[in-house]
């Protein structure tokens, strides 16, 4: 009787798709707690862009420029 090699521990397709699997996961983990500590970070910069005295001002004296060209 002749044995048929299926060749399934030599096989290691299936390791290596695993291992990407394992890497792709542990850089969406990575990524995830990274925007979830800095959240508050960027959520209070946005504050600070949008009301703050510097966007103003900078506002306010593009506008005199362009009023003294006028």
């Amino acid at each position: 009787m002749e044995v048929i090699e299926m060749g399934i521990i030599e096989d290691e397709a299936a390791q290596t798709s695993a291992e990407f699997v394992l890497l792709f996961g542990g850089i969406i983990v990575i990524v995830l707690i990274a925007m979830i500590v800095y959240r508050n970070y960027v959520h209070d910069m946005g504050d600070e862009l949008t009301n703050g005295s510097e966007v103003q001002d900078i506002d306010k004296s593009l506008q005199e420029i362009n009023e003294s060209f006028n």
